[in-house]
């Protein structure tokens, strides 16, 4: 009972350790918030007029302007009737069309006094349902997991906020990525797998098996991405980060570090299964030897490995389920499709993703096995002492 009652304080600590650092990281200045224009206004707004004379239906494509009618919802100028304009560029993926009765994110301009310049409706207010369906998935999660939950979510919050305000900033002003993102995944792993697990055998087990794998998954990416000749452009908005005035910006170690920043939370789960399953088994049999604990987890490693690959797989291809659709329709030869420079970094990321969570569970047998079969020096030194009086 005082051993529950200790973990629960040291899992209490640690979790307000988590938020308190989640705190300072939501304060924390990216160095890019002056680039914010301040002499504009963000408010939402409500549709009440849409003039679709401006547009030019070429196809499927639409291109043109939108003259829009706006009432403002909130802010300063809440109330407010303004005129606005959307401009189509002809590109279904940026582009959006108004009704009447859709609510837009406005950015209104002013001037030195204070009155409006130009109404941008950058496009359809979705906020409100974010944060509506941020708050369904904290609530659902923490009534199916409780403080367990409760720890998730923080760690979720967390490694949002080191991404962005972290991970991002670090990145635009010219650091490493690669070193800059293994520091990061490396404090991530740290904190989250210590929340889940605690200071303690399984703890330390987990995060250096998740390090080990992600530490394969980056020497992979940083050789086959050469050899691969992939450059950083294929990555979205890569040329116009380039165009912003971040020319400077080494697109291909970015790359790499991305490959290996997407396999690290699937690793670290893996990482973590094994850990519980060696932390179980020690617990019902102490007596196991470093041999029999580490067969014991890669047996483990092997059960969970074939579903984790397929869920790399499953989760990169679907963000290129249109390509694969566009390239199938037209014919094009699986030579020439494996061989297109997208579809080629996309099978650079699942594979060296997968690399990573193959040789994660050996990792973190080995070192697990090796963690809870060592005596502490104490046990030795009595073990020693026990056999020379009985000698």
């Amino acid at each position: 009972m005082e051993f529950k009652k200790h973990a629960w304080k040291k899992d209490a600590l640690l979790t307000g350790l988590l938020l308190v650092l989640s705190a300072i990281l939501l304060c924390l200045p990216t160095g890019f918030d002056q680039r914010v224009n301040q002499d504009s206004i963000r408010c939402q707004g409500l549709v009440l007029k849409a003039d679709n004379s401006g547009l030019q239906r070429m196809g499927i494509i639409k291109k043109g302007y939108q003259d829009l009618v706006l009432k403002a919802l909130d802010g300063p100028l809440k109330g407010q009737v303004l005129k606005g304009s959307n401009q189509l560029q002809g590109r279904m993926d940026l582009d959006k069309i108004f009704t009447p009765g859709d609510k837009a994110l406005m950015v209104v301009s002013l001037d030195d006094q204070g009155r409006v310049v130009f109404v941008n409706p950058q496009d359809h207010y979705r906020l409100d349902l974010e944060l509506i369906l941020l708050g369904l998935f904290a609530l659902l999660l923490i009534a199916f997991g409780g403080f367990t939950g409760l720890k998730a979510l923080l760690s979720f919050v967390f490694a949002g906020l080191m991404l962005w305000k972290l991970l991002v900033p670090l990145l635009l002003k010219g650091l490493d990525p690669v070193l800059i993102s293994l520091a990061v995944i490396s404090l991530l792993t740290a904190v989250i797998v210590f929340l889940v697990a605690g200071i303690n055998q399984k703890g330390v087990t987990a995060f250096l098996g998740a390090f080990c794998g992600v530490g394969v998954s980056c020497l992979l990416a940083l050789y086959f991405t050469a050899a691969f000749k992939v450059h950083g452009a294929v990555m979205p908005f890569a040329e116009t980060l380039l165009y912003s005035g971040f020319g400077h910006l080494d697109l291909m170690r970015i790359y790499v570090a991305a490959v290996f920043l997407a396999a690290s939370g699937a690793v670290m789960d893996l990482a973590m299964d094994v850990a519980a399953s060696l932390d179980e088994v020690h617990a019902q049999n102490p007596e196991m030897g470093f041999a029999q604990l580490a067969f014991s987890g890669l047996r483990v490693g092997r059960a969970v490995v074939g579903t984790m690959t397929t869920t790399l797989l499953l989760a990169y291809s679907g963000g290129f389920l249109t390509l694969f659709m566009a390239f199938m329709a037209q014919g094009v030869p699986l030579a020439n499709f494996f061989n297109l420079i997208y579809v080629a970094a996309e099978v650079l990321k699942t594979l060296v993703g997968s690399f990573g969570l193959v040789t994660v569970a050996p990792f973190t047998a080995v070192i697990g096995a090796f963690i809870y079969t060592r005596k502490p020096v104490s046990l030795r030194a009595k073990s020693e002492n026990s056999s020379l009086k009985q000698a």
